[in-house]
Order: C-alpha cells, then sequence, then structure tokens
C-alpha cells in the first residue's frame, strides 16, 4: 500500500545532540506515528524524534516535531482514493421539482 502524506517539520525543535553524521550528510533518526482516522485537526499522525532504549525505559517525553495528513492512499486493487474527509460539503440543493 503506497500513502502519501504532507505536513510541516519544525526544525527549531529537533535536538541538536540526535544529530549525527554519516557518509552523506548529517541525520536525524525519527519515527512516523500514522492514524488512518483523522484527528480532531484533520491530522492523521506527527513525526518524533527517535527515542534510545533508555529514554523509553526512563519514560522520558517524546520530542514531536510536527504533523502530518493523508492526501491520498493506494486501495487494495491499486486504484488511488483520495484521503476521506470529515470536512461538511457544501450545501446541495436537490428538488426534483425545479423546471430546468
Amino acid at each position: 500500500m503506497k500513502i502519501v502524506a504532507t505536513g510541516r517539520l519544525n526544525v527549531a525543535d529537533i535536538p541538536k545532540d540526535k544529530l549525527y553524521k554519516g557518509k552523506k550528510g548529517t541525520y536525524l533518526p525519527y519515527k512516523i506515528l500514522i492514524n488512518t482516522e483523522p484527528d480532531q485537526f484533520e491530522n492523521n499522525g506527527a513525526l518524533t524524534v527517535n527515542q534510545s532504549k533508555e529514554e523509553r525505559e526512563a519514560k522520558e517525553a517524546l520530542v514531536y516535531l510536527g504533523n502530518h495528513k493523508i492526501i491520498w492512499m493506494e486501495e487494495g486493487d491499486g486504484g488511488l482514493s483520495e484521503r476521506p474527509t470529515s470536512k461538511p460539503k457544501a450545501n446541495v440543493i436537490e428538488d426534483d421539482d425545479l423546471p430546468f
């Protein structure tokens, strides 16, 4: 299944001690949390900084860097479907008595 999501990342919240140098650049280990149902702000998940085993065992708070929204998902048959939205649709008047 393919999912495309869009979001914003707050780079000011990146802890500098979590960055490390690799062969091709500087990296940040991160985790993407995904919910298939949107929350109250229509976000489908968040991006957090990975925690070490020690940080998890100490139950340290997660560092949230941003949220994301799913804009489409690939369905099982290979087709694409738009992300379901909870936004109300425009008021549509359906009246069979209209003269046109």
